[in-house]
């Protein structure tokens, strides 16, 4: 490829599309509308969900139970998994739990949890802990550094309510 030859044939202000002005054109007619049908007609728009008259997607797959899109999700790590993955005396913060591939993909909060053997003086910082996961840390002589979860509406409510009253 040559650099006089990058900007062939693509022009910058294409003029727009003249539909229905005679045969000669090319889009003269039915104005690329084909014949007949939906999208023939003026006034046509297509519903996102629909599938050429067909029982839609969402409507044939079963639904049960509730899904609550604001619930926290939570992403577990066992003690067992630290004591592998950590040298003794290492300090166990989130950025390094992802960097070693202990916790994956999106959440809101880290628990540790209890499974395993831990043998390692760890600094292990987390949103939550199991009791057992406590235990295992602080009898292997490491420590626990409960992290701040995201605040739940009704304490960003409560919080508000304070800050006005503290205001007047």
């Amino acid at each position: 490829m040559n650099l006089n030859d990058v900007h062939r044939g693509i022009t910058k202000h294409r003029n727009r599309k003249r539909i229905g002005r005679g045969p000669g054109s090319g889009t003269g007619k039915t104005s690329g509308r084909g014949h007949k049908g939906h999208k023939s007609r003026s006034g046509y728009s297509r519903k996102p969900n629909f599938q050429g008259g067909a029982m839609p997607m969402f409507r044939r797959i079963p639904k049960r139970g509730f899904n609550n899109r604001f619930a926290t999700s939570v992403f577990a790590v066992n003690v067992g998994r630290l004591n592998e993955a950590f040298e003794d005396g290492a300090e166990v913060t989130l950025k390094l739990l992802a960097e070693k591939d202990l916790a994956k993909g999106t959440f809101d909060e880290v628990k540790i949890l209890g499974d395993g053997e831990l043998t390692k003086k760890l600094t292990v910082s987390a949103h939550r802990f199991s009791k057992s996961a406590e235990e295992k840390i602080t009898a292997a002589g490491g420590t626990i550094n409960k992290l701040v979860a995201k605040r739940a509406p009704e304490e960003r409510v409560a919080d508000l309510k304070k800050q006005a009253a503290a205001k007047a």
